[in-house]
């Protein structure tokens, strides 16, 4: 399992930003999901005729990669493990 501080990640600097180097916010991302070092696991609900279905990235320690599986070189949403618990938990409750 690769640690989530070795993901690749491309860095922004604010438009804000002044040429002199101003302190101002740098955003991380977008990376695509082929660039994440996971194994992609689509949904047991996806049909055996490509459905429209998410894929779950494994790999990551403490994050949870979710991409389009009609969109694999696409971005992919990161979520920490907790999160995804939390959301995965709340949809089977409906």
């Amino acid at each position: 399992m690769i640690s989530a501080s070795k993901l690749p990640t491309m860095w922004r600097k604010s438009s804000y930003s002044s040429p002199n180097g101003g302190e101002c916010l740098e955003v991380g991302g977008p990376i695509t999901a082929s660039e994440l070092p996971v194994a992609w696991r689509k949904s047991s609900y996806s049909s055996p005729n490509g459905g429209d279905c998410l894929e779950i990235g494994e790999g990551i320690a403490t994050i949870v990669p979710v991409r389009d599986s009609k969109a694999a070189t696409g971005p992919a949403v990161l979520f920490t493990s907790a999160a995804w618990t939390s959301f995965v938990a709340a949809v089977k409750q409906g």
